[in-house]
């Protein structure tokens, strides 16, 4: 029995000892039965609980725990397949591009970790089947690094912690019971080739399975299914080549069959070698793409020279061409437009070893968004994905087990040195080769894979381009991918097409003037950490009108943060340093448009509108339907219309023949009902007609709206509205009569109305009371606000320091005049306190007051409240530019209400936040939330729960009591249960205060959100409010 050498674990060209070779991913059964089944007798599963020791290094391994005669059923347990982590065994730890033991250990590419380099001692004790003879084990997943034994024996080492270790068992394997020992390792070489943005594990998190063979056994499937270019892609070329174990006579029947079943192609064939290789051609094929991915079966029976059953293999076929022609990257002859999203395969209660349930959640979730295409960021993932990506139609692409950022980028600078992984450095290759050999034979069978990439972040360099240079020997039907050329050109044929991160849509478009030769991908781009994807509509613009642009992928799929229970009971989310773990890059791991357990963010909103494939154009006449797609008739689904009045539903109905071929712009008139004067908007969607496997029988692929304006001669037809009256008509309530009491004392001045009172101080310099049917409604003074609760991209980008007088104005101002006005007399201006005057009356008052803000240099604000007899109360709030003052994150009043005033309604836009730069999918209707469902809870709370083009908010109580604000002039608004500067002292949800408050806010515009990059890149310019002068104006009533 040898023991294992632990130098080998610091060593490049070490990475895989007794492995067996990689291949094919498919699944062999023993008959037609177990296949219909789908749980083949061949396979055994180890999962489930197995003996564990935790070591903190290679010194504290517990001596020869190996050996057959170590008893191990005394240690402690722990679930495969898990993370240790995430078991209780040491901590999780997040980093982006710092390796984890930077500041620990001072090490170099050629070491690893000595003090800290903890180890999972992993037994499982098994007994395998009688009738087994050969028996063998897959890995799916292991990190970083295994050493397997079995009875004592050393069976063999592999890195590579994201596809699967085989080993042969046999010659180690004893009668009756079984002891596998496993050495997992946190770090090896292999993790100077695995620096993720994402958070460091280690463990077995993949399945783990026992097998065994037939006597005649197919060890690798290789499929091409190609459509013909000469025949307009109605025929298909299949070839197929089969891999055995042995030369022996067997007879082999292939049999290509389409989904009911019906065979379209196959031969039978007596194999007396260790290969076979079949071609054939079928007519009339249907083809795989994103928007219909029609697959076929490819059915392998292997039988012996007696013609009994071996075995039988399925293989899920897809007929589809992918190649750059005339310059640009097509799909069956078309030109494709990547609607992407970068995903890690994680989930929020088990890390990378996710709940398989997930996987077609997940996939469910994007298709209903519109997205067509998944970058396996930055690894391969589970088979289970490309398995479900084949059959609900994403185009993918596939990314090597390969990241070396933290070796070569420092604080973001590119700092290449000797050091630099894995560069031109010959003893990388291998390691480098393998992990690209052990992805594309795994995966090559999956129609979904368009694109082999070779890793991420890793610069540039010869070891690399070795890498492109495999992919395209042994694969000619798909193309090569790698970002890293934009930092290093050394070797710029390393992908075949120009590939960027977070470039900017105008810089893109300006680097395609110039260089014509490639087409060009956003690798990653709108990055959504936490309120964000502002501006994405630019790059989906710049698809339509440049051809060489051919879309992107949104980092990312989901937040990677981890659920714990807190303090008190509650679901938290904690990302990284909440472990303790440093260095860190804390909520740099919150990037999602999905929460980390699977809840829809509000940038989906935006997302699913920017990804559709058809562009609607609502107006009186009709709507204009531009179909964007490449294969699907805007026919095939249901054309949908509502219109809106004044915010209510008066008018729907399904619009008659659509038919829109792919490619073509066509209007389909329709007429609409005339109600009388007030803003019509029209919503014209397209529907699902029947139910599809990921989403049912009306969900919406599709919308457009507009303000629509009837023509002049538009009048109101009886049959047009017959059977869309409410059932409970609106009433027009009575104007109000009456005057305005006037109440000026030495220090208040009162103004009292019909069931309303207020009152303005001369001491306090602003409005305290704000009485209606007998309630308080306001419990603080109104606060002119100029700033937002910072976001991540504002925090990346600098930004709240530039703007931060802004803060300060927010925080602090001093009331340096007051001024009223009777019923438009002229102002007369307070000095030191109002006076006492005799009661009077009035139809109008106005009290104005002037704030001189704590910024330097000097600002000033003015806001004036204007009582009407009716109750309404104008407000009105201008700043003249004071030289000087930075560009403003917001121009605003707040409203701080008794935290039971935390219902709803508003007209505007909707449902979910937006922001002037993030607000394309969002339409405008009359919506009802809650203050605390306004809260979007990002890892890090932020600024949050804004609407753009309101026409009216009401917030409530339980009983209707409230306020509504109101404006000609449409505006921007929230209700939120924190203030903008609580959101901002908070480093977690449970960070912020219990409820007390609501606070009310009217905004003339906040600026944008921005999304390009999180960690430098302003708000685009022109979603921004340079210094200048601002007003805003609405009005103020209570219910």
């Amino acid at each position: 029995m040898a023991a294992f050498d632990f130098e080998k674990l610091k060593e490049p060209r070490c990475f895989a000892e007794n492995r067996l070779p990689a291949h094919s991913d498919h699944i062999f059964y023993r008959d037609e039965a177990e296949l219909a089944r789908g749980v083949s007798s061949f396979y055994r599963t180890l999962d489930g609980i197995w003996h564990f020791a935790y070591a903190r290094n290679t010194a504290h391994i517990p001596q020869g725990f190996e050996a057959a005669d170590y008893d191990c059923r005394d240690w402690e347990t722990i679930r495969v397949p898990a993370h240790i982590q995430m078991e209780g065994y040491g901590a999780p730890h997040y980093t982006n591009t710092t390796y984890p033991w930077d500041g620990h250990e001072s090490i170099v590419p050629g070491e690893i970790p000595v003090r800290d380099n903890p180890v999972g001692c992993y037994v499982k004790y098994f007994a395998v089947p009688e009738d087994w003879e050969r028996v063998y084990i897959s890995f799916g997943g292991v990190d970083a690094a295994l050493a397997l034994f079995l009875n004592g024996h050393f069976v063999g080492y592999s890195e590579d912690s994201c596809t699967p270790a085989d080993f042969d068992l046999t010659p180690y394997l004893v009668t009756g019971e079984n002891k596998l020992a496993a050495m997992v390792f946190r770090y090896a070489s292999a993790s100077w080739l695995e620096d993720q943005d994402f958070w460091r594990f280690s463990g077995i998190y993949r399945d783990v399975l026992l097998y065994t063979k037939p006597q005649h056994h197919i060890e690798d499937v290789a499929v091409r299914a190609v459509p013909l270019e000469r025949d307009g892609y109605t025929h298909g070329k299949l070839d197929v080549h089969l891999t055995f174990g042995d030369a022996a006579e067997k007879h082999v029947e292939i049999l290509l069959c389409d989904p009911e079943g019906d065979c379209v192609e196959g031969e039978k064939a007596v194999v007396t070698a260790k290969s076979h290789a079949f071609s054939g051609e079928a007519a009339c094929v249907r083809l795989w793409s994103a928007e219909h991915p029609w697959l076929y079966h490819l059915m392998i029976r292997v039988r012996d020279a007696a013609g009994a059953l071996q075995e039988i293999v399925r293989v899920r076929v897809g007929f589809r061409e992918f190649c750059i022609r005339d310059g640009v990257m097509q799909i069956n002859g078309e030109r494709i437009v990547f609607k992407g999203v970068n995903r890690h395969e994680f989930d929020s209660d088990h890390g990378r070893a996710m709940d398989p349930a997930l996987f077609e959640q997940d996939l469910i979730a994007l298709k209903r968004a519109n997205v067509n295409a998944i970058r396996t960021s930055h690894y391969p993932n589970s088979s289970r994905l490309y398995e479900l990506a084949d059959i609900y139609g994403f185009y993918v692409i596939d990314e090597t087990n390969l990241e070396t950022h933290g070796t070569w980028m420092k604080n973001g600078a590119c700092v290449k040195d000797a050091h630099t992984v894995p560069g031109d450095s010959e003893e990388w290759l291998p390691a480098v080769l393998d992990r690209a050999q052990s992805m594309y034979e795994r995966d090559k069978n999956h129609p979904c894979i368009l694109i082999w990439s070779c890793g991420n972040e890793s610069c540039g360099g010869r070891i690399i381009y070795e890498m492109s240079e495999y992919f395209r020997r042994v694969d000619s039907t798909r193309l090569v991918h790698y970002e890293g050329i934009f930092w290093d050109r050394s070797y710029p044929a390393t992908s075949d097409m120009e590939s960027q991160m977070y470039t900017k849509a105008a810089d893109i478009e300006a680097f395609l003037k110039e260089h014509r030769d490639k087409p060009f991908i956003c690798c990653e781009y709108t990055h959504a950490m936490g309120n964000s994807c502002g501006g994405m509509h630019k790059y989906t613009e710049l698809t339509e009108r440049e051809p060489l642009y051919q879309g992107g992928f949104i980092w990312d799929f989901g937040d990677q943060a981890i659920r714990r229970r807190g303090r008190y009971g509650e679901d938290v989310f904690l990302y990284g340093g909440d472990f303790g773990d440093r260095p860190s890059d804390y909520n740099f791991s919150g990037n999602g448009i999905f929460f980390a357990d699977r809840r829809p963010t509000a940038k989906l909103q935006e997302v699913k509108y920017n990804y559709q494939n058809f562009t609607l154009r609502p107006s009186w006449e009709g709507v204009e339907i531009e179909n964007k797609s490449l294969f699907s008739d805007a026919g095939s689904y249901d054309l949908w219309l509502s219109l809106l009045l004044d915010g209510r539903e008066i008018w729907q109905a399904y619009a008659g023949e659509h038919d829109v071929p792919p490619g073509e712009t066509r209007f389909i008139k329709n007429r609409l009902p005339y109600a009388g004067e007030g803003e019509y908007v029209l919503t014209a969607s397209l529907l699902v007609k029947e139910e599809e496997i990921w989403a049912p029988a009306g969900h919406e692929v599709a919308f457009g709206q507009a303000v629509v304006v009837p023509p002049e001669d538009a009048g109101t037809r009886l049959l047009d509205v017959l059977g869309f009256g409410v059932a409970a008509p609106a009433h027009i309530p009575l104007e109000a009569a009456g005057s305005l009491r006037v109440v000026q004392g030495d220090i208040n001045l009162g103004v009292q109305g019909e069931g309303f009172s207020l009152m303005f101080s001369s001491a306090q310099g602003n409005l305290v009371s704000y009485r209606h049917g007998g309630r308080e409604l306001i419990e603080e003074m109104p606060q002119p606000s100029f700033w937002r609760a910072p976001i991540d991209n504002d925090y990346g980008s600098g930004r709240m320091a530039a703007t931060a007088q802004w803060k300060l104005a927010s925080l602090y101002r001093r009331c340096t005049r007051i001024e009223y006005s009777v019923d438009g007399e002229d102002f007369e201006t307070v000095n030191g306190f109002f006076g006492r005057r005799d009661e009077r009356h009035a139809k109008r008052v106005t009290v104005r007051f002037t704030y001189a803000l704590a910024t330097e240099p000097a600002a000033a604000c003015v806001v004036a409240y204007t009582v009407e007899a009716s109750g309404e109360v104008g407000v009105t709030m201008e700043y003249e530019a004071a030289a000087g003052m930075p560009e403003m994150p917001d121009f605003a009043m707040i409203f701080t209400l008794d935290a039971d005033y935390d219902r709803i309604r508003f007209y505007g836009y909707g449902p979910k936040e937006n922001y002037i730069d993030r607000c394309c999918g969002a339409r405008l209707g009359v919506y009802e939330s809650t203050a605390a469902d306004e809260v979007e809870p990002y890892l890090r709370p932020q600024e949050t729960g804004n609407h753009c083009g309101v026409r009216w908010i009401e917030v409530t109580d339980h009983g209707g009591h409230g306020i509504r604000l109101a404006a000609d002039v449409p505006f921007e608004a929230s209700a939120l249960p924190y203030s903008p500067h609580e959101l901002e002292n908070a480093r977690h949800a449970y960070d912020l205060p219990r409820p007390q408050h609501t606070y009310l806010r009217a905004s003339a515009g906040m600026c944008g959100v921005g999304g390009d990059d999180s960690w430098g890149a302003p708000v685009l310019a022109e979603y921004t409010y340079p210094n200048g002068k601002r007003s805003l104006s609405f009005t103020m009533k209570g219910i």
